[in-house]
């Protein structure tokens, strides 16, 4: 029986009390709320429906098992929704399960608790952001101050995406602070390379993936909404830009092409997304510092969910398909709490 969106009577609010990483075998959930990261149906040898799948919030996931479960359920409970979950955790091949005896929908949830969020508060990332866009020139200026600031459902939208579902930046915030991380380096190359048009640069790193504040449905656990299947956030970002420009009608046909070429050409190569490969010095400078702070991040984020107390990680990194050998200063209570904590 397929799982179906649907309005149901059982919804309440809860407040997290225990995470996955605190859950011992023998503990007893009541209308404890994960994440539902996954569920499939099928059928006990009697014929009878029943859901397996994976909850998980910010510290961690666990597989769950739900028998006899009620009709009401199956036409609301999906992938990204936040449930309620009455059971009891058990031993099963060596890891915990939860057996679920009730499942209900929460309203209204904190999802900060749910998924991973940046170790920087969103205030000191919208205040660095708001700073760097004061140093910009004009019609620069103008142009991010509409496009991130002047909307504050947008800026919300904006400063809570992550910047990519899995390899770099996967957490609430993980947008903004990958774009502060570009601009702060496009700054510095700007001081290092000649003939450089900084502002054009820096207004490249903070809207190059402007569009991912749309293409990711946040409130279903970074899934893709609609506009991110079907579009893409390539597409939106030049869509968002021209409509900008077109409004404020400050900024030159020349200046407009230019940083379009930058947010088209960003990703570098045709295989990996660009329509256009970069051929200016802004361009190619833009692609680089891309893939430097998502790799350098990615690297990180590796370390903080691996688990090994040894110089290398447990598990081979998906990025660079390997394991990764830690800094040698690197603190272990990082490995044991921030990866649980912030980017599980």
């Amino acid at each position: 029986m397929p799982l179906q969106s649907h309005q149901t009577t059982q919804e309440k609010t809860a407040v997290k009390k225990t995470f996955v990483s605190d859950l011992q075998a023998g503990n007893v959930l009541e209308h404890e709320p994960f994440l539902l990261q996954d569920a499939i149906t099928r059928k006990t040898k009697d014929g009878r429906d029943y859901l397996l799948g994976n909850l998980r919030d910010k510290s961690g996931q666990v597989t769950f098992v739900y028998w006899d479960v009620p009709e009401y359920v199956f036409r609301w409970a999906q992938p990204g929704h936040i449930v309620l979950v009455t059971g009891r955790i058990n031993n099963y091949k060596d890891s915990l399960q939860i057996t679920i005896t009730d499942l209900n929908e929460c309203l209204n949830p904190d999802l900060a608790a749910f998924l991973p969020t940046s170790s920087r508060p969103r205030e000191v990332l919208v205040a660095e952001l708001k700073d760097i866009v004061g140093l910009l020139a004009e019609p620069w200026r103008a142009l991010v101050t509409q496009l991130l600031l002047a909307d504050t459902v947008f800026l919300h939208q904006f400063s809570i995406a992550p910047a990519a579902r899995k390899m770099h930046h996967a957490y609430l915030g993980g947008l903004l602070e990958h774009s502060l991380s570009m601009a702060n380096l496009a700054h510095t190359l700007a001081d290092h390379y000649p003939h450089v048009n900084r502002d054009l640069l820096v207004t490249g790193a903070l809207l190059h993936d402007i569009g991912k504040a749309i293409e990711y449905d946040v409130a279903q656990g970074f899934s893709f909404s609609d506009d991110g299947r079907l579009v893409g956030h390539i597409v939106r970002a030049v869509v968002l830009i021209e409509q900008a420009a077109h409004t404020l009608d400050a900024i030159s046909d020349e200046d407009l092409r230019q940083l379009i070429h930058l947010v088209t050409s960003h990703h570098g190569t045709l295989e990996w997304g660009s329509p256009i490969t970069p051929k200016t010095l802004e361009a190619i400078l833009l692609h680089q510092i891309d893939l430097l702070d998502s790799r350098i991040q990615g690297y990180f984020d590796h370390l903080n969910d691996d688990v090994s107390q040894n110089d290398w990680t447990a598990k081979a990194s998906p990025m660079f398909g390997t394991e990764l050998r830690y800094p040698n200063d690197y603190p272990r209570s990082s490995r044991a709490e921030s990866g649980a904590a912030d980017h599980e």
